[in-house]
């Protein structure tokens, strides 16, 4: 009997794990990725880091080098596009570097074309005379656009910047370009930074772009890039409407991406959430042997059902999921929380679960509220303790935990601590029962009471549940609320 040919077409986060699932669970399977550039299992979240220099060299970002990925058993056709999938045939057409047609016999069929940056309805940015890397003007989503990047700072040697979108990836490249001694100005259409935690807590991460000496305009809508007659560039934009300009060396667009579904939609693949690919928790489309997994698909969320939330992480698991799959397994993808963290020049932001207008909006019965609280990250008594913001939503109805957004000093462990609410919304735990978490403590890096549990101590004070639901499981002791203890 032949071997199987499993197909992946894409070589980023959940085309290349499907590939090594499959590899390791069944070395006799042929696996062939099909990946569109030169650069596969390549890092985008690094991205910033290699334009800061922190990351000296592009290719420190490959999660695994090509020969890592030859070693085991992957073949994959670098620089070669998928152009059509033939479900009925088996079969998917590509081209080659050189243009050369080609088709590939697959068994089963992975779609993990991921995501491509959205380029808003800006004057400048799109027609025949739209301004491109050639004037300084950039998205940023690829490696491709990563050299492209390099390329202008190089040769155009910017003294300032204009950076479109405040969200993630606009941050981090705040932070890059400043510390490349780059005038920062970053211009967010929405009332603050970071629109995915809460305004307040967007307004610490304002706070510390301006520290650092980002100029911040939120509230501002970029109308047009003009290309001025000496070759700088000219951003108009509307702020709480009155105008405003700015001409600066360099621009770069980064206000999200959107699904690239082209591939699969040609084939006749069904879309879900915001366009994007629909699949079912075993991560198949509704073509027969054809998987999808990553960007390019709708997400499962523990809490709300379906929605489209593209992370690495999420990505990642996915695309085990539809590796295992495609050779015969059962897995599924238990779904996501929307965990995210983002570091800021010496602040760290995080999220997960639902904040309270994501609470409401998901019509769950659900009875939103929050606290907030700003316990220290450690004991007091030991230098450089540094508070964390901490925003805890819960169910004033039943108690159960809905989600955290927490802001604090890079040195907080602010990336360990969201992962304890995450492990607890995971598994439906009530606001109450973090309290009975086993957490590490030692002066330098805690508290007797983590911050974590602090913060949900603080949220069952305010909305006086502890009467009401005590403590559950057979470690209970009594039904009493435990308050943060004294130093020990």
């Amino acid at each position: 009997m032949a071997s199987r040919h499993i197909v992946a077409v894409g070589g980023s986060d959940a085309g290349i794990s499907a590939a090594l699932r499959i590899r390791e669970l069944d070395p006799a399977t042929a696996v062939t990725v099909v990946v569109a550039d030169a650069y596969p299992n390549f890092s985008i979240c690094g991205i910033p880091y290699y334009v800061s220099g922190e990351v000296t060299h592009w290719t420190n970002l490959a999660h695994r080098t090509a020969a890592d990925l030859a070693a085991t058993g992957l073949h994959v056709l670098a620089d070669t596009r998928a152009t059509r999938i033939n479900v009925d045939a088996h079969t998917l057409d590509v081209l080659g570097p050189d243009g050369t047609p080609n088709q590939l016999a697959y068994d089963a069929l992975i779609v993990g074309t991921g995501a491509v940056s959205a380029r808003p309805p800006i004057t400048g940015l799109s027609g025949p005379d739209a301004l491109g890397p050639e004037h300084g003007v950039h998205l940023l989503h690829s490696m491709g656009d990563t050299f492209a990047v390099m390329d202008s700072l190089q040769q155009r040697n910017p003294a300032s910047a204009v950076i479109i979108g405040a969200g993630y990836i606009g941050l981090e490249m705040a932070e890059a370009l400043t510390m490349r001694d780059i005038a920062v100005t970053q211009i967010e259409a929405l009332p603050e930074v970071l629109p995915t935690v809460d305004p307040e807590l967007g307004a610490l991460v304002h706070a510390e772009l301006e520290r650092h000496g980002v100029e911040v305009l939120t509230n501002t809508a970029v109308t047009a890039i003009k290309r001025t007659d000496n070759g700088a560039l000219t951003v108009a934009a509307q702020n709480d409407g009155e105008p405003l300009t700015r001409t600066v060396d360099f621009v770069l667009v980064v206000v999200g991406v959107r699904p690239d579904t082209e591939l699969a939609t040609d084939a006749g693949a069904e879309l879900g959430v915001k366009g994007a690919i629909a699949v079912d928790d075993t991560m198949r489309t509704n073509l027969t042997d054809v998987f999808a997994a990553g960007d390019c698909v709708h997400t499962h969320h523990r809490m709300v059902g379906l929605t489209w939330l593209p992370l690495g992480t999420t990505a990642h698991k996915q695309g085990r999921v539809a590796g295992e799959n495609a050779i015969g397994g059962r897995a599924r993808f238990a779904g996501s929380l929307g965990t995210q963290v983002v570091k800021v020049f010496d602040l760290v932001a995080a999220r997960t679960g639902l904040r309270e207008h994501e609470a409401l909006a998901a019509q769950r019965g659900w009875q939103p509220v929050s606290t907030t609280a700003t316990p220290d990250d450690h004991k007091a008594y030991y230098p450089g303790a540094t508070p964390i913001h901490i925003r805890i939503t819960g169910d004033s109805t039943t108690g159960a935990l809905l989600g955290a957004q927490l802001i604090g000093h890079r040195s907080a462990e602010v990336s360990k601590r969201v992962d304890t609410y995450a492990a607890a919304l995971f598994h439906h735990m009530t606001v109450d029962a973090l309290s009975e978490l086993d957490l590490s403590y030692t002066p330098p890096l805690g508290s007797p009471w983590d911050a974590t549990q602090m913060a949900a101590q603080a949220w069952v004070r305010e909305h006086q549940l502890a009467h009401a639901f005590g403590h559950h499981g057979p470690s209970s002791a009594s039904g009493t609320t435990p308050t943060p203890s004294g130093r020990r």
